[in-house]
């Protein structure tokens, strides 16, 4: 036989190999349940006997033995000669994992290694001589049973088992493929979609309706086998939760615990990469909530719950989305020991863990570094995991939330795009050049007549659309871009309104033209530091598209904290009127006022040596990672008393240190504000009292119990140095 295939012939085998692996885990695993004994016990003779049978066919002797010495155990069982314990349970499992590290063995080098697993089979062997059998066993009864002979390894099956010998006609309606296969697939049907572009292009031009006509049936015929393609790459989350039953014993017994899983949607369907990206996060959360999340026997009976604590898994289909729940009703998080920790790790300070919600608590669990876990153990403590499963997840353009209840249990639900492959998405034009956006951030499409464009308003050199009376901020995309403003006399505009996290904005394009399943390719090394664009395509006319990252979007026009002011402005509009929960940097201004701006404007807060403030010509600046920030004195800004308030601190200590608010109204400016102190950052609902009670200040509210000053950054700016606004007008 010629090595070509030798090397198929093993393939084959360790493909057929861990599909049977994986049945046995998982019928093991229901030996534990009385009521499923019998026909897990025959599933797990028929798949050892099926690697055994095939070691006979290649030079595996070591993996025929164990397999040989499994299936001898499993006679046993089978003839209620021995009971089914905790011992006869953990043995298979070790059976099953050493034919696991053999298979990889044979995988890497193609032979078995030169692990010695005479042990394992001499345990086997002893457990058949002194295992006893029970009268409560479900397998007791010999004369329900077919008579196993536990030495004849050439037992024959087919007819000891008809009942599962038989090859249904589903198993057979299925063959392997080579994943690379179906992907080099994809590649040319992409290729054809052009051609079938062309031939359609030519045949407008011919005139000839036999040919248009062949033309509209290769359209038809190649959408179809696109479609069918696609589907191809589609797997079950079952390929990854079906570890999860053996991962969830084997931890709550190291634990010392009681866990019972629940699985819903094991059959919703995702691309391969995608279920090949999100396999460890996943399991690193299913063992944070065993080992972390599900409290000992002994503490749940203390608490009033059942002593068998509930991991679950959700998997669901969601807006164009795959929704997956990972949660589980045990002690929740304790968001004063999370603040605790990450102080104790130094990852916060003092302050900020004083003023911190409950979900900015609880999302500290994401800081690299952190962990809660006072020593390192085999299951935890190594300060990994949470960051890089959210790294994991992010990299996919997924999400995760936490739901935490202390004393009821802790939910992470993640969102994640069913594939990174094959998208629809938007087509539109700017500036003459196309752009593709992902369909899954589309709300809504809305052209403006002439009459309707006169509806723009500014604020606060804003444009906004009033959108069934809510304002929507707009984003002119060929200023993003920076290139010649290609809406100048138009009488119609077209805005395409996407949603990002909670808010809504608008993006005027040019021409909005249709939507298309578009295949995603990742950028260029030169282009991947563009936080605009998520990757691009090529469109059926072979013209090459980049596609629009709507958050990196929103970031980048500074659409994300003008939003923000919007809100505030609007309930400026109604005295006593109650902002549902918003984030409030609050800090400390000139002669003593309480001040505050929203959170989603401030980029960091810092505190710097008066020697490093410079003076060029009437105004402050320092140097900040290679760049010259502006300085704004809230003195000069909102007091009476100004002189030169800023000068005085300088000269009288250089080594005194001032708290600099740096904000960033719009993505082409930023400044750092001279503050007397930072006081706090709170979430909370905000009270408008008041409109604005000088200039610089938007509004008035009770933060706190207290009366605070929200600032108008770019008024405060437009004051202190109105050179600087130039910036965003020209930008």
């Amino acid at each position: 036989m010629e090595l070509t295939e030798i090397n198929d012939d093993i393939e084959a085998f360790l493909i057929e190999s861990y599909e049977n692996l994986n049945q046995i885990e998982q019928d093991i695993l229901e030996l534990e349940k009385v009521s499923a004994q019998k026909e897990a016990l025959v599933r797990i003779y028929r798949s050892l006997h099926t690697i055994k049978g095939n070691c006979g066919f290649l030079p595996f002797p070591k993996l025929e033995s164990l397999a040989h010495a499994g299936e001898n155990l499993l006679s046993s069982l089978r003839t209620g000669q021995l009971a089914i314990t905790a011992a006869i349970v953990n043995a298979l499992l070790q059976i099953l994992d050493s034919i696991r590290e053999i298979l990889f063995q044979i995988e890497a080098s193609r032979d078995e290694g030169d692990r010695d697993y005479s042990a394992l089979i001499k345990t086997l062997t002893q457990l058949q001589s002194t295992e006893q059998p029970t009268v409560t066993s479900a397998v007791n009864t010999q004369a329900s049973q077919p008579n196993l002979n536990t030495t004849n390894s050439e037992v024959d099956f087919d007819r000891e088992f008809p009942e599962v010998s038989i090859l249904t006609a589903s198993e057979s309606a299925f063959i392997r493929v080579n994943v690379n296969q179906l992907d080099r697939v994809m590649n040319l049907v992409g290729e054809l979609v052009l051609t079938r572009n062309q031939a359609i292009a030519l045949s407008t031009k011919f005139k000839d309706s036999s040919f248009i006509a062949t033309c509209q049936h290769l359209s038809l015929l190649t959408s179809q086998l696109q479609e069918e393609i696609v589907k191809t790459r589609l797997q079950s989350i079952n390929t990854i939760w079906q570890k999860f039953p053996r991962v969830t014993r084997d931890l709550a017994i190291a634990c010392g615990k009681q866990v019972k899983l629940d699985m819903e949607g094991v059959d919703t369907e995702l691309d391969k990469s995608i279920i090949e990206a999100i396999k460890d996060p996943l399991t690193h959360l299913v063992r944070n909530c065993i080992d972390h999340g599900i409290e000992s026997p002994a503490e749940r009976t203390t608490c009033g719950k059942p002593t068998v604590g509930r991991l679950f898994l959700r998997a669901f289909h969601q807006s164009g989305k795959v929704n997956i729940e990972i949660g589980d009703d045990g002690r929740g998080i304790d968001v004063k020991k999370i603040t605790q920790r990450a102080q104790q790790l130094g990852l916060l300070s003092a302050v900020p863990a004083a003023s911190m919600s409950e979900s900015e608590a609880i999302n500290l669990i994401f800081l690299p570094g952190f962990s809660s876990a006072p020593q390192v153990t085999k299951l935890s403590g190594r300060g990994v995991g949470m960051d890089v499963v959210k790294s994991n997840i992010e990299k996919i353009n997924g999400t995760i939330e936490i739901d935490s209840q202390q004393g009821q249990g802790t939910t992470f639900k993640i969102k994640i795009p069913l594939t990174l492959t094959i998208i629809p998405a938007l087509i539109v034009i700017s500036g003459g050049d196309r752009y593709a956006i992902p369909q899954a951030s589309i709300q809504e499409l809305v052209r403006l007549e002439a009459q309707a464009i006169e509806q723009i308003e500014m604020f606060y050199d804003v444009p906004v659309y009033r959108l069934r009376e809510t304002l929507v901020p707009l984003v002119y995309f060929d200023q993003v871009l920076q290139i010649s403003n290609s809406f100048t006399n138009l009488e119609m505009l077209s805005l395409v309104i996407v949603q990002v996290d909670n808010y809504q904005f608008g993006l005027v394009v040019d021409t909005i033209e249709d939507i298309q399943d578009i295949m995603v390719k990742p950028l260029g090394k030169q282009l991947k530091a563009l936080s605009l664009f998520a990757g691009a395509t090529i469109l059926g006319d072979g013209t090459v598209t980049l596609i629009i990252d709507i958050v990196g979007l929103a970031n980048r026009s500074g659409v994300t904290a003008k939003k923000q002011q919007l809100l505030l402005e609007n309930a400026t509009k109604d005295q006593d009127q109650v902002i549902p929960r918003q984030t409030i940097l609050l800090f400390e201004g000139p002669e003593g006022a309480r001040m505050g701006i929203p959170l989603t404007i401030a980029f960091r807060l810092q505190e710097i040596l008066c020697s490093a403030v410079e003076k060029v010509g009437n105004h402050y600046v320092m140097q900040s990672y290679g760049k010259i920030l502006p300085l704004i004195d809230l003195y000069k800004v909102f007091s009476d008393n100004y002189h030169n308030h800023l000068e005085d601190l300088i000269q009288a200590s250089v080594a005194q240190t001032l708290p600099i608010v740096i904000v960033s109204p719009s993505s082409e400016l930023t400044v750092g504000l001279v503050v007397e102190r930072i006081v706090d950052i709170v979430e909370e609902p905000l009270t408008i009292t008041g409109v604005s009670s000088r200039p610089g200040v938007l509004l008035c509210a009770v933060f706190q119990g207290q009366i605070t000053e929200i600032l108008d950054i770019e008024a405060v700016i437009r004051i202190a140095n109105p050179h600087l606004l130039q910036l965003i007008t020209n930008g």
